[in-house]
């Protein structure tokens, strides 16, 4: 269907046959195709003027109408000429028995469903609402979910096929409760970099975590109407749903059922794990830190052991999962992130745990030295690899600048002996900025010999050696800046006499490697800075919840 009208109108004016004709393998007919496609609003409605009322039901091979169609691609106006003309299409079930709102459901097309769910609903049995308030969860249409739950209360105790609830569906959907491994204050500063783009989509993204967010609070409200047995019952089967959260980091869908039911904190698997437990093996700053909230409670949690005898301080011991490592680059910054997780889970174990071994007899600090040895040497491996690098280039500019001090531009006035260009303002820019650049260059290098002869123990990570990386990256740049301010000075007091142009000329291309410094390296000194100084800001409790 190429969109031409007139050429269509003529062909089936020769032959009306063809309005009701099969024209695919697939038993399609013109409007089945026509209402597949988007763009073909016009088409469909002419189409329509020239059918019966029942030709709108004919069904391809799979049984889908031209309804199924255009609830699949979304068309509203096109669904609205259709039942315009035949009010029973929503009822007519399609393919594997799917009505039209089942179509817009499964391929995520909120607006369709919410035009047909008022036409649909009624007729759906206790098995096809089911379906469909799954499908709709499925499908992140939480609002429309919402809507079938307060129409259907049933539907909060309600299993699908493998015996999951719409809670364990929604326990393991942690990217539609938002990014909570970054801290507030650190959150909003990254966010700073990265105004006005994909604000439309931002929108789109927080509504529909609210809307999540509110679906499980309606969810949790009707399952807390039975007795506490029931409730259990409901969070254990067909798998601890608590857990299953704890282990994604799903602290927004946690805080719901917390908030109104504290025992929950209490609950421990197989295991003997809690979700704090589990919080830490999974590297979850934001659920640990209830941990704070629970008072005295959480002596006893720290007393904790599971099946290998390891306490929660052996359990932060333990390399993180690679896909928390991968939050933060280079192996550096993630041997720093796992120290920082070790000294604050430490802060809440009583001292006779800190030195408890378990069954493979290791204290909490033996297993992690044997646990990081590998993230130890890779991260060894990169700060010298990135040091090496960095100063040869911070050397070849001292050299540079250093030589530029005694190679001053115009030269000695052979009577004076002071320089000819002295009174020039471009000579003292040049003068400063020439000691500006062999002194960072310096720095830089001295930095970067430090990281070079240091002993690389697991500590060092934690502040000292990336605190002097960031150091000497900053002194690089700043030297690297200095430096062609000053060659860009020389320039000008020797070539200025002639075409003023083209001083300027090269003024400007002289910043475009600091431009590219700055914009190749700018993530690496953020991520350095994030870690170092915002790492503690992951264990700050965010609002008060037991």
């Amino acid at each position: 269907m190429e969109g031409n009208w007139e050429t269509a109108k003529g062909m089936l004016n020769i032959n009306p046959a063809l309005l009701t004709a099969s024209i695919t393998n697939g038993w399609e007919t013109v409007l089945h195709v026509a209402a597949g496609a988007k763009n073909n609003i016009q088409i469909v409605a002419e189409l329509v003027k020239m059918m019966d009322e029942e030709d709108l039901a004919l069904q391809d091979i799979k049984g889908n109408t031209a309804l199924s169609f255009a609830a699949a691609t979304g068309t509203v106006e096109i669904a609205k000429i259709l039942i315009g003309k035949n009010k029973l299409l929503p009822t007519i079930p399609g393919g594997q028995g799917m009505t039209p709102l089942y179509m817009a459901a499964l391929f995520g097309q909120s607006e369709m469903a919410w035009y047909l769910y008022p036409q649909t609903f009624e007729m759906l049995d206790e098995m096809g609402r089911i379906v469909l308030f799954f499908c709709s969860i499925d499908h992140g249409l939480y609002d429309l979910a919402i809507k079938l739950l307060q129409d259907d209360r049933t539907l909060a105790m309600a299993r699908k096929g493998d015996n999951e609830t719409a809670l364990h569906v929604l326990a393991r959907k942690f990217s539609e409760f938002g990014d909570q491994s970054t801290p507030r204050m650190c959150s909003r500063l990254i966010k700073a970099f990265k105004v006005l783009p994909c604000m439309r989509v931002s929108y789109k993204r927080n509504l529909k975590q609210t809307q999540a967010l509110k679906l499980v609070e309606c969810l949790w409200k009707e399952m807390l109407k039975h007795d506490d047995d029931e409730v259990m019952h409901l969070i254990r089967e067909p798998s601890e749903l608590v857990f299953d959260a704890a282990k994604l980091g799903n602290y927004e869908f946690l805080s719901v059922l917390i908030d109104s039911y504290p025992e929950l904190l209490l609950e421990y698997d197989d295991n003997n794990r809690t979700i704090f437990h589990i919080a830490v093996l999974h590297r979850h700053a934001s659920i640990f830190n209830l941990v704070h909230e629970t008072g005295s409670i959480k002596d006893i949690i720290a007393t904790f052991t599971d099946d290998e005898n390891n306490n929660i301080l052996h359990l932060a011991a333990k390399l993180a999962p690679q896909d928390q490592l991968n939050l933060v680059s280079g192996a550096a910054l993630q041997m720093q992130r796992e120290l920082v997780w070790f000294e604050e889970v430490e802060k809440i174990v009583q001292p006779p745990f800190i030195d408890m071994k378990n069954t493979q007899g290791k204290t909490p600090r033996e297993l992690f030295t044997s646990e990081h040895e590998d993230l130890l040497r890779k991260g060894e491996s990169w700060m010298k690899d990135t040091t090496k690098s960095c100063m040869l280039v911070s050397t070849l500019i001292a050299t540079v600048v250093f030589s530029a001090a005694f190679s001053i531009p115009g030269g000695i006035d052979d009577n004076k002996g002071t320089p000819n260009f002295i009174k020039e303002e471009a000579f003292l820019i040049f003068a400063i900025s020439d000691g500006v650049a062999l002194f960072s260059s310096s720095t830089a290098i001295l930095m970067f010999l430090y990281i070079l002869t240091s002993r690389y123990a697991e500590n060092d990570f934690l502040k000292s050696l990336p605190l002097k990386l960031m150091v000497g990256l900053t002194s690089l740049f700043v030297s690297i800046t200095s430096m062609m301010v000053t060659f860009s000075t020389a320039f000008y007091l020797s070539c200025h006499y002639g075409l003023r142009w083209v001083p300027d000329l090269i003024f400007i291309f002289a910043f475009v490697p600091v431009a590219l410094f700055a914009f190749l390296q700018y993530p690496l000194l953020f991520d350095m800075f994030f870690s170092t100084y915002c790492s503690s800001l992951l264990f700050q409790p965010r609002r008060d919840m037991i």
